[in-house]
């Protein structure tokens, strides 16, 4: 069985994996703090929506027009 010191492969390995985590983690703590800090902006003022229903019986002319 060999030794698992002697294996440099394997620490690199587990080394990259480490840092890739370390990275993404800290990317993700970066991330986070800056969204806390900024103000929240609408990027869209909202206004009220006006909404018109018309109904159309089947004996209508525009209803034979649009049909």
């Amino acid at each position: 069985m060999p030794d698992w010191t002697s294996l440099w492969y394997v620490w690199l390995i587990l080394l990259t994996v480490f840092l890739l985590l370390l990275c993404g983690i800290s990317a993700s703590c970066i991330k986070f703090c800056c969204r806390k800090k900024r103000l929240p902006v609408e990027t869209f003022p909202r206004h009220p929506c006006d909404l018109t229903v018309i109904g159309i019986d089947s004996d209508s002319t525009a209803h034979s027009t649009v049909t």
